[in-house]
């Protein structure tokens, strides 16, 4: 069994993602690791170049600033990378640059792609998802947070990167087959200093907004950006991935929530209820089909 990894980046250091520790974190499973990185206004490409592992295989790309509906040119970038993968592997890892794998899951994730290495109905595996907020020591829980998302696909050229690279389905927009993986991804795209949070927020918009659109989201952000906005959040009680220990350690500014505070409507508190008692989702966005 054959396994490559894949992911894209651009400005890895100017918005503090936590790139290296993704790519560190998956690169145990896989023989290739191939990262698109994209033309930066910083030094990603050395950053990436200084992985020591001869698994890396590095591509480098130019994106296209002017595709600025439904984050485009986030899937064109995913695509790129996995255009770029060994036509002889049998399975494609995809992790983004501000997603970690805890080791504890890799046991799993390797039996998993090995139980249905031969099972061409499987053309994904899901995986859970843990979203931190503001900290590490808590986890976004309201229900606009996606909970599972496919991370592992089949290396086959009828799949593609869905929308702004959140999910992927087949050319032909038909969602793909998968099943379950018992582990987590660990979302940390909402986890830095606050003023770089801020300038990530006004930069991604970008990808999903008209320039009339961006200046006032722009002006939204530099007014009110404030991590204690948030609407629900809970505490995390488990441990980080090895790979992040570094960072937990240089954290340099400081996040408190009362998780008491829920500043939820009606509606929503009553679909928290419902989802607490019975795990349903109403309405929850499911981009694949999971079969048995």
């Amino acid at each position: 069994m054959k396994v490559s990894g894949f992911t894209f980046v651009r400005n890895a250091i100017k918005f503090d993602y936590p790139i290296v520790e993704a790519i560190m974190s998956i690169l145990p499973l896989c023989d290739e690791m191939i990262v698109a990185v994209g033309n930066s206004n910083d030094d990603t490409l050395g950053l990436i170049k200084s992985i020591d592992s001869l698994k890396i295989k590095i591509i480098e790309t130019v994106w296209d600033d002017s595709l600025r509906e439904g984050g485009k040119v986030l899937a064109i970038e995913t695509n790129k990378a996995l255009a770029a993968i060994s036509p002889d592997a049998d399975w494609c890892f995809y992790i983004q640059g501000d997603e970690v794998v805890h080791e504890q899951y890799l046991p799993a994730i390797r039996q998993a792609m090995k139980a249905n290495l031969h099972d061409r109905k499987v053309e994904g595996l899901l995986f859970k998802y843990l979203h931190f907020y503001g900290s590490y020591q808590y986890v976004a829980d309201a229900q606009r947070w996606y909970r599972q998302e496919i991370r592992i696909i089949r290396n086959q050229s009828t799949i593609t990167s869905y929308r702004d690279a959140q999910g992927f389905r087949t050319i032909d927009d038909k969602k793909l087959n998968v099943k379950w993986i018992e582990a987590f991804i660990y979302h940390y795209g909402w986890v830095k200093s606050p003023e770089i949070q801020k300038e990530k927020m006004k930069s991604s918009i970008n990808f999903w907004a008209t320039d009339e659109q961006a200046v006032a989201v722009k002006k939204h952000y530099d007014e009110n950006f404030d991590y204690a906005g948030i609407d629900s959040l809970t505490t995390f009680n488990g441990t980080h991935p090895a790979v992040m220990q570094a960072r937990l350690e240089r954290v340099n500014w400081k996040f408190d929530f009362d998780i008491r505070e829920k500043k939820l409507s009606l509606k929503n508190r009553f679909r928290t209820w419902i989802e607490k008692l019975s795990g349903w989702r109403i309405g929850e966005y499911k981009n694949f089909k999971v079969i048995k």
